[in-house]
Protein backbone atom coordinates (compact mmCIF):
# COMPACT_ATOMS: atom_id res chain seq x y z
CA UNK A 1 0.00 0.00 0.00
CA UNK A 2 1.40 3.40 -1.25
CA UNK A 3 1.93 5.74 1.90
CA UNK A 4 -0.32 8.92 2.04
CA UNK A 5 1.04 12.46 0.91
CA UNK A 6 -1.33 14.07 2.84
CA UNK A 7 -0.63 11.96 6.43
CA UNK A 8 2.98 10.56 6.08
CA UNK A 9 4.62 13.78 7.30
CA UNK A 10 2.48 14.25 10.45
CA UNK A 11 5.75 12.99 12.56
CA UNK A 12 7.18 16.25 11.72
CA UNK A 13 4.20 18.40 12.13
CA UNK A 14 4.15 16.83 15.53
CA UNK A 15 7.74 17.36 16.06
CA UNK A 16 7.39 21.36 14.65
CA UNK A 17 4.60 21.37 17.39
CA UNK A 18 6.91 20.03 20.11
CA UNK A 19 9.53 22.83 19.36
CA UNK A 20 6.61 25.15 20.20
CA UNK A 21 5.71 26.28 16.62
CA UNK A 22 2.07 26.66 15.04
CA UNK A 23 1.90 25.01 12.45
CA UNK A 24 -0.69 25.43 9.45
CA UNK A 25 -2.19 22.30 8.25
CA UNK A 26 -2.77 23.13 4.23
CA UNK A 27 -2.31 19.59 4.24
CA UNK A 28 -5.35 18.06 4.50
CA UNK A 29 -9.04 18.69 3.29
CA UNK A 30 -10.30 19.23 7.39
CA UNK A 31 -12.80 22.44 6.88
CA UNK A 32 -12.90 24.49 10.04
CA UNK A 33 -16.87 24.72 9.17
CA UNK A 34 -19.24 24.38 11.76
CA UNK A 35 -21.55 21.13 11.02
CA UNK A 36 -24.84 22.27 10.29
CA UNK A 37 -26.96 23.12 13.51
CA UNK A 38 -29.78 20.61 12.58
CA UNK A 39 -27.17 17.55 13.01
CA UNK A 40 -25.76 18.77 16.09
CA UNK A 41 -28.74 18.81 17.33
CA UNK A 42 -30.10 15.55 16.09
CA UNK A 43 -27.32 13.60 17.77
CA UNK A 44 -27.62 15.29 21.42
CA UNK A 45 -31.02 15.07 21.46
CA UNK A 46 -31.16 11.14 19.96
CA UNK A 47 -33.31 8.89 21.85
CA UNK A 48 -32.61 5.13 21.24
CA UNK A 49 -32.00 2.42 23.85
CA UNK A 50 -30.49 0.56 20.69
CA UNK A 51 -27.50 1.00 18.54
CA UNK A 52 -28.65 -1.09 16.28
CA UNK A 53 -27.41 -2.72 12.68
CA UNK A 54 -29.15 -0.86 9.83
CA UNK A 55 -29.80 -2.34 6.56
CA UNK A 56 -26.46 -3.58 4.98
CA UNK A 57 -27.65 -1.01 1.97
CA UNK A 58 -28.35 1.81 4.50
CA UNK A 59 -31.52 2.90 6.10
CA UNK A 60 -34.19 2.97 4.43
CA UNK A 61 -35.87 6.52 5.30
CA UNK A 62 -32.02 8.05 4.58
CA UNK A 63 -31.47 6.55 1.13
CA UNK A 64 -35.11 8.35 0.32
CA UNK A 65 -33.97 11.52 1.42
CA UNK A 66 -30.85 11.01 -0.79
CA UNK A 67 -32.94 9.96 -3.43
CA UNK A 68 -34.70 13.32 -3.24
CA UNK A 69 -31.66 15.11 -2.74
CA UNK A 70 -30.70 13.88 -6.02
CA UNK A 71 -34.10 14.65 -7.53
CA UNK A 72 -33.82 18.27 -6.72
CA UNK A 73 -30.93 18.67 -8.96
CA UNK A 74 -32.16 17.16 -12.15
CA UNK A 75 -30.94 13.09 -11.09
CA UNK A 76 -33.86 10.95 -11.93
CA UNK A 77 -33.14 7.89 -9.29
CA UNK A 78 -35.14 6.07 -6.36
CA UNK A 79 -33.94 4.76 -2.94
CA UNK A 80 -32.80 1.64 -4.80
CA UNK A 81 -30.51 3.07 -7.08
CA UNK A 82 -28.38 3.86 -3.82
CA UNK A 83 -26.36 2.34 -1.17
CA UNK A 84 -24.84 3.70 2.00
CA UNK A 85 -21.33 3.19 2.41
CA UNK A 86 -19.05 4.04 5.09
CA UNK A 87 -17.13 6.89 3.61
CA UNK A 88 -17.28 7.83 -0.33
CA UNK A 89 -14.01 5.45 0.34
CA UNK A 90 -15.94 2.36 0.62
CA UNK A 91 -18.33 3.47 -2.02
CA UNK A 92 -15.36 3.71 -4.65
CA UNK A 93 -13.72 0.52 -3.22
CA UNK A 94 -16.87 -1.39 -3.53
CA UNK A 95 -17.24 -0.03 -7.00
CA UNK A 96 -14.27 -1.06 -8.25
CA UNK A 97 -14.66 -4.70 -6.54
CA UNK A 98 -18.13 -5.27 -8.43
CA UNK A 99 -17.15 -3.42 -11.99
CA UNK A 100 -13.89 -4.80 -12.50
CA UNK A 101 -11.34 -8.10 -11.94
CA UNK A 102 -7.76 -7.81 -10.79
CA UNK A 103 -5.83 -6.70 -13.73
CA UNK A 104 -8.16 -4.51 -15.25
CA UNK A 105 -7.23 -1.08 -15.78
CA UNK A 106 -9.04 1.87 -15.41
CA UNK A 107 -7.89 5.54 -17.03
CA UNK A 108 -7.65 8.69 -14.53
CA UNK A 109 -7.02 12.16 -15.50
CA UNK A 110 -4.03 12.84 -13.14
CA UNK A 111 -2.96 14.62 -10.74
CA UNK A 112 -6.01 13.15 -9.27
CA UNK A 113 -6.99 12.43 -4.95
CA UNK A 114 -3.67 10.01 -3.76
CA UNK A 115 -5.99 7.40 -2.30
CA UNK A 116 -7.22 5.95 -5.08
CA UNK A 117 -3.74 4.12 -5.95
CA UNK A 118 -4.62 3.10 -2.40
CA UNK A 119 -8.16 1.69 -3.25
CA UNK A 120 -6.76 0.47 -6.40
CA UNK A 121 -3.98 -1.54 -4.98
CA UNK A 122 -6.63 -2.77 -2.54
CA UNK A 123 -8.52 -3.91 -5.71
CA UNK A 124 -6.39 -5.21 -8.21
CA UNK A 125 -7.14 -2.44 -10.73
CA UNK A 126 -4.45 -0.85 -12.51
CA UNK A 127 -4.54 2.65 -12.85
CA UNK A 128 -3.55 4.32 -16.04
CA UNK A 129 -3.01 8.52 -15.83
CA UNK A 130 -3.81 10.81 -18.51
CA UNK A 131 -1.63 13.77 -17.75
CA UNK A 132 -3.78 17.45 -17.17
CA UNK A 133 -1.41 20.22 -17.33
CA UNK A 134 -1.22 22.92 -14.97
CA UNK A 135 -0.31 24.73 -18.15
CA UNK A 136 -3.69 24.40 -19.40
CA UNK A 137 -5.44 24.64 -15.82
CA UNK A 138 -5.67 21.14 -15.51
CA UNK A 139 -8.74 20.74 -17.90
CA UNK A 140 -9.75 17.68 -19.13
CA UNK A 141 -6.90 16.05 -21.33
CA UNK A 142 -7.89 15.78 -25.21
CA UNK A 143 -10.50 12.66 -25.58
CA UNK A 144 -7.44 11.85 -28.20
CA UNK A 145 -4.89 11.15 -25.38
CA UNK A 146 -7.53 8.99 -23.81
CA UNK A 147 -7.95 6.98 -27.05
CA UNK A 148 -4.38 6.24 -26.87
CA UNK A 149 -4.27 4.52 -23.78
CA UNK A 150 -7.43 2.11 -24.32
CA UNK A 151 -6.68 -1.53 -24.36
CA UNK A 152 -8.86 -4.80 -24.01
CA UNK A 153 -8.07 -4.66 -20.10
CA UNK A 154 -9.33 -1.02 -19.60
CA UNK A 155 -13.10 -1.63 -18.14
CA UNK A 156 -13.62 1.87 -16.45
CA UNK A 157 -12.71 5.89 -16.68
CA UNK A 158 -12.62 7.72 -12.86
CA UNK A 159 -13.27 11.56 -13.16
CA UNK A 160 -13.23 13.98 -9.55
CA UNK A 161 -15.45 16.72 -10.43
CA UNK A 162 -14.86 19.39 -8.97
CA UNK A 163 -11.34 18.18 -8.40
CA UNK A 164 -9.11 16.96 -5.53
CA UNK A 165 -6.52 17.76 -5.91
CA UNK A 166 -6.81 20.59 -8.42
CA UNK A 167 -10.13 22.01 -7.71
CA UNK A 168 -11.01 21.98 -11.35
CA UNK A 169 -15.17 21.74 -12.62
CA UNK A 170 -15.29 20.25 -15.68
CA UNK A 171 -17.78 21.51 -18.23
CA UNK A 172 -21.05 19.99 -19.29
CA UNK A 173 -19.40 19.36 -23.12
CA UNK A 174 -15.78 18.21 -21.64
CA UNK A 175 -18.58 15.14 -19.49
CA UNK A 176 -19.87 14.91 -22.97
CA UNK A 177 -16.77 13.97 -24.33
CA UNK A 178 -16.19 11.41 -21.86
CA UNK A 179 -19.61 10.00 -22.07
CA UNK A 180 -18.90 9.52 -26.50
CA UNK A 181 -15.65 7.52 -25.27
CA UNK A 182 -17.79 5.46 -22.63
CA UNK A 183 -20.22 4.69 -24.63
CA UNK A 184 -18.26 3.85 -28.00
CA UNK A 185 -16.26 1.17 -25.72
CA UNK A 186 -18.66 0.34 -23.23
CA UNK A 187 -16.53 1.45 -20.06
CA UNK A 188 -18.10 2.48 -16.83
CA UNK A 189 -17.16 5.69 -15.44
CA UNK A 190 -16.94 6.45 -12.31
CA UNK A 191 -17.65 9.88 -11.22
CA UNK A 192 -16.11 11.20 -7.71
CA UNK A 193 -18.69 14.64 -7.37
CA UNK A 194 -18.38 14.62 -2.99
CA UNK A 195 -17.74 18.47 -3.62
CA UNK A 196 -20.85 19.38 -5.98
CA UNK A 197 -21.60 22.25 -3.64
CA UNK A 198 -18.59 24.21 -3.79
CA UNK A 199 -18.62 25.51 -6.95
CA UNK A 200 -17.48 29.43 -7.58
CA UNK A 201 -17.84 32.60 -9.77
CA UNK A 202 -21.22 31.33 -11.00
CA UNK A 203 -19.88 27.62 -12.26
CA UNK A 204 -22.80 25.03 -12.43
CA UNK A 205 -21.86 21.51 -11.54
CA UNK A 206 -23.03 18.48 -13.86
CA UNK A 207 -23.43 15.23 -12.73
CA UNK A 208 -22.53 12.24 -14.87
CA UNK A 209 -25.45 10.78 -13.78
CA UNK A 210 -27.25 13.58 -15.89
CA UNK A 211 -25.78 12.28 -18.94
CA UNK A 212 -28.20 10.63 -21.64
CA UNK A 213 -27.42 7.09 -23.11
CA UNK A 214 -24.63 5.52 -20.36
CA UNK A 215 -27.17 5.36 -17.58
CA UNK A 216 -26.00 1.82 -16.87
CA UNK A 217 -22.25 2.79 -17.32
CA UNK A 218 -22.39 5.87 -14.49
CA UNK A 219 -21.65 4.54 -10.69
CA UNK A 220 -21.30 7.98 -8.52
CA UNK A 221 -18.94 8.00 -5.40
CA UNK A 222 -20.48 10.58 -2.79
CA UNK A 223 -20.31 11.82 0.73
CA UNK A 224 -21.29 14.06 3.48
CA UNK A 225 -17.60 14.40 4.98
CA UNK A 226 -17.23 17.86 2.90
CA UNK A 227 -20.57 18.82 2.11
CA UNK A 228 -21.51 19.09 5.96
CA UNK A 229 -18.25 19.62 7.40
CA UNK A 230 -18.88 15.54 8.87
CA UNK A 231 -15.69 14.20 7.76
CA UNK A 232 -15.78 11.92 11.14
CA UNK A 233 -19.31 11.02 10.34
CA UNK A 234 -17.60 8.75 7.71
CA UNK A 235 -20.91 7.84 5.93
CA UNK A 236 -20.86 7.97 1.84
CA UNK A 237 -23.19 6.01 -0.94
CA UNK A 238 -23.10 5.05 -4.21
CA UNK A 239 -25.32 5.85 -6.98
CA UNK A 240 -25.50 4.21 -10.03
CA UNK A 241 -28.97 3.10 -12.10
CA UNK A 242 -27.36 -0.38 -13.19
CA UNK A 243 -29.36 -2.78 -10.70
CA UNK A 244 -26.64 -5.56 -11.23
CA UNK A 245 -24.04 -3.09 -10.19
CA UNK A 246 -25.85 -2.50 -7.19
CA UNK A 247 -26.66 -5.99 -6.19
CA UNK A 248 -23.56 -6.49 -6.46
CA UNK A 249 -22.00 -4.10 -4.59
CA UNK A 250 -24.75 -4.93 -2.09
CA UNK A 251 -22.91 -8.66 -1.32
CA UNK A 252 -19.52 -6.54 -0.15
CA UNK A 253 -21.99 -4.65 2.05
CA UNK A 254 -22.89 -7.59 3.74
CA UNK A 255 -19.65 -8.53 4.31
CA UNK A 256 -19.04 -5.60 6.27
CA UNK A 257 -22.00 -6.25 7.89
CA UNK A 258 -23.81 -2.36 7.89
CA UNK A 259 -22.77 1.15 7.18
CA UNK A 260 -22.30 3.75 10.57
CA UNK A 261 -25.94 4.07 12.34
CA UNK A 262 -24.73 7.10 14.06
CA UNK A 263 -23.36 8.71 11.17
CA UNK A 264 -26.67 7.54 9.17
CA UNK A 265 -28.41 9.50 11.77
CA UNK A 266 -26.03 12.26 11.28
CA UNK A 267 -26.03 12.35 7.28
CA UNK A 268 -30.14 12.10 7.00
CA UNK A 269 -30.62 15.21 9.76
CA UNK A 270 -28.12 16.73 7.29
CA UNK A 271 -30.63 16.64 4.10
CA UNK A 272 -32.31 19.35 6.34
CA UNK A 273 -29.26 21.91 5.97
CA UNK A 274 -30.70 25.14 4.92
CA UNK A 275 -30.08 26.70 1.76
CA UNK A 276 -28.82 29.32 3.45
CA UNK A 277 -25.43 27.10 4.33
CA UNK A 278 -24.20 26.61 1.82
CA UNK A 279 -24.40 30.20 0.48
CA UNK A 280 -22.21 31.40 3.78
CA UNK A 281 -20.07 28.14 2.96
CA UNK A 282 -19.65 29.28 -0.48
CA UNK A 283 -18.74 32.91 0.17
CA UNK A 284 -16.34 32.28 2.53
CA UNK A 285 -14.40 29.61 0.78
CA UNK A 286 -14.22 32.41 -2.48
CA UNK A 287 -12.71 34.82 0.13
CA UNK A 288 -10.31 31.81 1.47
CA UNK A 289 -9.77 30.94 -2.09
CA UNK A 290 -8.89 34.53 -3.20
CA UNK A 291 -6.46 34.64 -0.35
CA UNK A 292 -4.42 31.98 -0.85
CA UNK A 293 -4.22 31.70 -4.66
CA UNK A 294 -3.88 35.29 -5.13
CA UNK A 295 -1.20 35.39 -2.66
CA UNK A 296 0.92 32.38 -4.08
CA UNK A 297 0.52 33.99 -7.75
CA UNK A 298 2.52 36.91 -6.29
CA UNK A 299 5.46 35.23 -5.01
CA UNK A 300 7.92 35.26 -7.71
CA UNK A 301 8.24 31.96 -9.46
CA UNK A 302 4.72 30.44 -8.15
CA UNK A 303 1.90 29.58 -10.39
CA UNK A 304 -0.92 28.39 -9.05
CA UNK A 305 -4.24 28.19 -11.50
CA UNK A 306 -7.25 29.38 -9.51
CA UNK A 307 -10.18 27.14 -8.53
CA UNK A 308 -13.36 26.57 -10.11
CA UNK A 309 -14.68 24.47 -7.31
CA UNK A 310 -14.00 22.26 -4.44
CA UNK A 311 -11.39 23.58 -1.39
CA UNK A 312 -8.05 22.72 -2.89
CA UNK A 313 -5.36 24.45 -5.31
CA UNK A 314 -2.23 22.82 -6.61
CA UNK A 315 0.76 24.94 -7.33
CA UNK A 316 4.34 24.99 -8.66
CA UNK A 317 6.96 26.26 -7.28
CA UNK A 318 10.60 27.19 -7.84
CA UNK A 319 12.00 24.55 -5.97
CA UNK A 320 13.96 20.99 -6.37
CA UNK A 321 11.95 18.57 -4.73
CA UNK A 322 8.30 18.95 -3.19
CA UNK A 323 9.27 15.88 -0.57
CA UNK A 324 12.20 17.53 0.31
CA UNK A 325 10.27 21.26 0.14
CA UNK A 326 7.55 20.05 2.30
CA UNK A 327 9.83 18.17 4.96
CA UNK A 328 11.99 21.42 5.43
CA UNK A 329 9.28 23.59 6.39
CA UNK A 330 8.55 21.12 9.29
CA UNK A 331 12.21 19.88 9.88
CA UNK A 332 14.17 23.13 9.55
CA UNK A 333 11.81 26.16 8.82
CA UNK A 334 10.39 28.66 10.79
CA UNK A 335 9.13 32.56 10.28
CA UNK A 336 8.13 33.86 13.56
CA UNK A 337 7.89 30.83 15.31
CA UNK A 338 5.19 29.69 12.45
CA UNK A 339 5.38 27.29 9.24
CA UNK A 340 3.06 25.26 6.93
CA UNK A 341 1.98 21.66 6.03
CA UNK A 342 1.94 20.98 2.48
CA UNK A 343 0.86 18.01 0.77
CA UNK A 344 4.05 17.20 -2.22
CA UNK A 345 2.03 16.45 -5.35
CA UNK A 346 4.37 13.59 -6.36
CA UNK A 347 1.67 11.67 -4.44
CA UNK A 348 -1.16 12.55 -6.64
CA UNK A 349 0.58 11.32 -9.60
CA UNK A 350 0.65 7.82 -11.26
CA UNK A 351 3.41 8.74 -13.42
CA UNK A 352 6.94 8.88 -12.13
CA UNK A 353 8.84 11.78 -12.23
CA UNK A 354 5.45 14.40 -12.09
CA UNK A 355 4.41 16.66 -9.69
CA UNK A 356 8.14 16.92 -8.12
CA UNK A 357 7.64 21.33 -8.04
CA UNK A 358 4.02 20.85 -6.88
CA UNK A 359 2.22 20.75 -3.82
CA UNK A 360 -1.21 20.42 -3.46
CA UNK A 361 -2.93 22.84 -0.88
CA UNK A 362 -6.21 23.54 1.33
CA UNK A 363 -7.80 26.27 2.12
CA UNK A 364 -9.96 25.35 5.19
CA UNK A 365 -8.11 27.63 7.81
CA UNK A 366 -9.94 30.45 8.47
CA UNK A 367 -8.54 33.87 6.29
CA UNK A 368 -6.24 34.82 9.29
CA UNK A 369 -4.90 31.62 9.33
CA UNK A 370 -4.10 31.24 5.37
CA UNK A 371 -2.78 35.04 5.45
CA UNK A 372 -0.18 34.21 7.43
CA UNK A 373 0.48 30.95 5.82
CA UNK A 374 0.77 32.41 2.48
CA UNK A 375 3.55 34.87 3.78
CA UNK A 376 5.55 31.94 5.71
CA UNK A 377 5.71 30.73 2.23
CA UNK A 378 6.94 33.74 0.61
CA UNK A 379 9.64 33.78 3.32
CA UNK A 380 10.10 30.11 3.08
CA UNK A 381 10.97 30.48 -0.69
CA UNK A 382 13.55 32.98 -0.29
CA UNK A 383 15.59 30.85 2.36
CA UNK A 384 14.78 27.16 0.77
CA UNK A 385 18.44 25.55 -0.26
CA UNK A 386 16.86 24.02 -2.96
CA UNK A 387 15.46 26.62 -4.59
CA UNK A 388 16.03 26.88 -8.52
CA UNK A 389 15.80 29.85 -11.07
CA UNK A 390 13.11 29.57 -13.90
CA UNK A 391 15.56 27.93 -16.47
CA UNK A 392 15.90 25.33 -13.94
CA UNK A 393 12.24 24.93 -13.47
CA UNK A 394 11.78 24.49 -16.85
CA UNK A 395 14.50 21.73 -17.00
CA UNK A 396 13.01 20.17 -14.33
CA UNK A 397 9.50 19.76 -15.72
CA UNK A 398 11.01 18.37 -18.76
CA UNK A 399 12.91 16.02 -17.59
Amino acid sequence: MPASPIRKLVPYAEQAKAKGRTVYHLNIGQPDIKTPEVVIDRIKNLERTVIEYSHSAGFQSYREGLAKYYNGFGVSVDHDDIMVTTGGSEALIFAMQTCFNPGDEIIIPEPFYANYNGFSTTTGVKVVPVTAKIEDGFALPPISEFEKLITPNTKGILICNPGNPTGYLYSKEELETLRDIVKEHDLFLFSDEVYREFCYDGAVPHSALQLEGIENNVVVIDSVSKRYSMCGARVGALVTKNKEVINMALKFGQARLSPPTFGQIAGEAALDTPASYFTDVVDEYVERRDITVDGLNKIDGVTCPKPSGAFYAIAKLPIDNADKFCQWLLEEFEYENQTVMLAPATGFYASKGLGTQEVRLAYVLNKEALSKAVICLEKALEQYPGKVSASQTEAVHSN
